[in-house]
């Protein structure tokens, strides 16, 4: 077995995703400890676009061929357990998203090889992978020493700083052909979703609100706090899902991770689901009734009073 740390490269539409560089970060770091590389996996059709991108990793292996053009889980399976069986690498990452969790899941069966989800930290003891991940919806922490072979682990968004993956270096690229799969399942088409009114993750300012609100009606004053602020409205699950605003406005694992320079979180408990989304922001503002609403926890500043009151008080207040 290698001390080399593989990474599953994620792309769409030409671009790597946010979360491989989160992952090619954390090899980097996990494989320079050991004496090993870093190496990134990428499978696809036509991929010089995305291997120039590609330059935080220490080398890059790239699986070509029309099986592997798009993603489905047979040829995935297929063409990385060929990679494992052959390279032997100490621990391969992926992400926490269906194609990562479909690979890793499929790969770990196949092979017979540990694996372990929702991760939020990986290191290594000698030749055995400690990985802490989140169980019950992220209420309790479990650690997992996996031994011997490969280890797979799967990591939840935002678990690792993306900008440690990203470089501008020129890593060796190694091509081999993707393997023949007997694949059953054929890729159609990628459908996205309409696009929003306004792209949260590019706002500098946002003023988050939660179920603490009580209803849409309300929501009209943390509108006007964000356009005093000069920012937009954005929201926790629960008020999607009440279908007071789009889900375009959701922060969280389920919605979009944001970094901000301003997020006031209005009316909102602070659900790990939530704190993966927006922990990263220069300066979190929170306003709760609750003392003990788990938001004060990654809060830099904390109001305890009623929103009714505090909110209006602040529009005020900036608007001057």
């Amino acid at each position: 077995m290698s001390q080399d740390i593989f990474t599953l490269v994620e792309h769409r539409d030409g671009q790597v995703t946010e979360g491989s560089f989160e992952l090619i970060g954390k090899a980097k770091a996990l494989a320079a400890a050991a004496g090993g590389k870093a190496v990134a996996v990428v499978l696809g059709d036509d991929l010089g676009a995305i291997t120039a991108q590609l330059g935080g990793a220490d080398a890059v292996i790239q699986v070509a061929g029309a099986s592997v053009a798009d993603f489905t889980p047979t040829a995935y399976v297929a063409a990385v357990s060929a990679l494992l069986r052959e390279r032997e690498p100490a621990l391969m990452l992926f992400t926490g998203s269906a194609e990562g969790m479909d690979s890793s899941a499929g790969l770990s069966a196949t092979l017979g090889l540990p694996l372990a989800g929702y991760a939020t930290d990986v290191s290594r003891e000698g030749d055995a992978a400690v990985v802490t991940s989140q169980v019950y919806g992220g209420k309790l922490m479990a650690e997992a020493v996996l031994e011997g072979a490969t280890a797979l682990v799967s990591a939840i968004a935002g678990a690792f700083p993306a900008d440690a993956g990203r470089g501008d270096g020129s890593p060796a690229v190694e091509t081999v052909d993707a393997p023949a799969a007997d694949v059953r399942v054929t890729f159609r088409r990628l459908i996205h979703p309409e696009a929003a009114d306004v792209d949260i993750t590019k706002e500098d300012i946002l003023v988050a609100v939660g179920r603490g609100i009580g209803d849409a009606d309300e929501i009209e004053i943390v509108e006007e706090l964000a356009e005093a602020l000069g920012g937009a409205v954005a929201c926790s699950r629960p008020v999607v899902d009440a279908g007071w605003l789009p889900k375009a406005r959701q922060v969280g694992k389920s919605g979009h991770k944001v970094k901000p320079k301003l997020y006031v979180a209005v009316g909102i408990s602070g659900a790990p689901e939530h704190l993966e989304g927006m922990r990263d922001a220069e300066l979190i503002v929170a306003i709760n009734s609750d003392a003990k609403a788990p938001i004060f926890g990654v809060a830099h500043y904390g109001i305890s009073e009623d929103l009714f009151d505090v909110v209006p008080a602040l529009t005020e207040l900036v608007a001057g």
